[in-house]
C-alpha cells in the first residue's frame, strides 16, 4: 500500500451516470462521468433498463480513461470500490458485477459501499479544505434521494434523521419543468427560468412543515403535493385563458424547495448542537439553494460545506474516497456475497 494512502478505483452505475474515480487516500486522481443523460431526456425521464445498458456501453471505456487520467495500471491499484445500493436495482448489478470481476481477475480487495455516505465522502477530495468535523448534518439532495442525516463518523456511524417520503427534491423539478413545458433534466432548466422570476409571486405549499408534522414528520420531506399544487395553479391559469407567468412559477416553486431543505437541515443543526452542515447530491447544484443555505447558515452560526460540483453529483470518486477511509480505518474488504440493493439503507456504509 502506498505510503500516501490506498490507491482505489471506485466504480458508481446507480442511476444514469457511469463514474469511475480513482484517489490515493484523500487526492484525487481522475474522476471520469459517462452520461446517459441525453438519451433519457428522449423519455422525459430516467428508464432504468436503458440507463443499465447504457452502463454496460461505458464501463469499460470510462476505465480505461480513468486509469489514463490518474497514469495508473490496474495492477497498481490497492482495491476496487462499488457502490451496492441505493439506486436502481438494474444499473447497480452492472456495476456490481464489474467490480466483482475486476477485483477476481486482479487478486484485489473489494469494497462495497454506500451511496449516499459516498456523497458525504466526496467532501474530503477537496483541495484545502479543512478535516472534516465530527458530528455533523449532511444534507443530500439528488435526483432520486433527500435525505437528511447526522454524520458522527464517516465509516461507523451515520444516523438517518430524515428523508423525502415520496418525489425526492429532483424529482419534483423534473416534473414542475414538465408542467412548464421545459425540457428534461427539469433542475437547470427552472434554476434559468427563475432567474427572471419573482420568487415571492406565488404562495406554493411547503410540505411536511406544519407544527401538526413536527412530530412524527420533523426531519422528513415531501415535495408530491408541491409538485400538485403546481399543476393546479398552470391548469387554472389555462383553463381562464390566462398566459402562465412560466419565470414566476418556476421562481415560487425554487423558493418553496429551497424553503424547506434550509429550513429542515439548520433545524437538525440547532437540536442536535451541531454547528456545522455538509450539502451534497446533484441538485446542489441549483445556486438558489447554496445561497439561502449560506446566508441563512450564517445567521445561525452554522459553518456550510460544499464539494466541488464536479464531485456533487454521482461519481466514482466519492465511492473511491469512502473505500478508501475505510481501509485506512482498518475495516475488512466485503466478500462477494453482497449484491446490488436498491434500498440499501444509509447506516449501512458498508456491505
Amino acid at each position: 500500500m502506498h505510503v500516501s494512502g490506498p490507491l482505489v478505483l471506485g466504480i458508481e452505475t446507480s442511476c444514469d451516470e457511469t463514474g469511475i474515480g480513482i484517489v490515493r487516500g484523500r487526492e484525487l486522481l481522475s474522476n471520469t462521468i459517462a452520461s446517459s443523460m441525453d438519451e433519457q431526456a428522449r423519455y422525459g425521464g430516467v428508464v432504468p433498463e436503458v440507463a443499465a445498458r447504457a452502463h454496460l456501453e461505458a464501463l469499460q471505456p470510462s476505465i480505461e480513461a480513468a486509469l489514463a487520467e490518474a497514469s495508473v495500471t490496474l495492477d497498481d491499484l490497492d482495491a476496487i470500490a462499488v457502490t451496492s445500493g441505493p439506486g436502481l436495482a438494474g444499473a447497480l448489478m452492472v456495476g456490481v458485477g464489474a467490480a466483482k470481476a475486476l477485483a477476481v481477475s486482479l487478486g484485489k480487495p473489494l469494497y462495497a459501499v454506500n451511496h449516499l455516505v459516498g456523497h458525504i465522502a466526496a467532501d474530503i477530495l477537496t483541495e484545502d479544505a479543512d478535516r472534516l468535523e465530527y458530528p455533523t448534518v449532511a444534507l443530500l439532495v439528488s435526483g432520486g434521494h433527500t435525505s437528511l442525516l447526522l454524520v458522527r463518523d464517516l465509516t461507523s456511524d451515520v444516523e438517518l434523521l430524515g428523508e423525502t417520503v415520496d418525489d425526492a427534491a429532483g424529482e419534483a423539478f423534473d416534473k414542475v419543468a414538465r408542467v412548464l413545458g421545459l425540457p428534461y433534466p427539469g433542475g437547470p432548466e427552472i434554476d434559468r427560468a427563475a432567474a427572471e422570476g419573482d420568487p415571492l409571486a406565488i404562495r406554493f405549499p411547503r410540505g411536511l412543515s406544519r407544527a401538526s408534522d413536527m412530530a412524527e414528520h420533523r426531519y422528513d420531506f415531501s415535495f408530491s403535493g408541491l409538485k400538485t399544487a403546481v399543476a393546479r395553479w398552470v391548469e387554472q391559469r389555462e383553463d381562464a385563458g390566462e398566459p402562465v407567468p412560466v419565470a414566476d412559477v418556476a421562481a415560487s416553486f425554487r423558493e418553496a424547495v429551497v424553503d424547506v431543505l434550509v429550513t429542515k437541515a439548520l433545524d437538525a443543526c440547532a437540536r442536535h448542537g451541531v454547528p456545522r452542515l455538509l450539502l451534497g447530491g446533484g441538485v446542489i447544484a441549483n445556486r438558489r439553494l447554496r445561497d439561502v443555505a449560506l446566508a441563512r447558515a450564517e445567521a445561525a452560526g452554522v459553518t456550510v460545506r460544499i464539494p466541488p460540483l464536479s464531485l456533487c453529483t454521482d461519481n466514482g470518486a466519492m465511492i473511491a474516497a469512502l473505500a478508501a477511509e475505510l481501509i485506512t480505518a482498518g475495516r475488512e474488504p466485503s466478500t462477494l456475497a453482497f449484491g446490488a440493493d436498491s434500498t440499501l439503507p444509509v447506516t449501512e456504509i458498508q456491505v
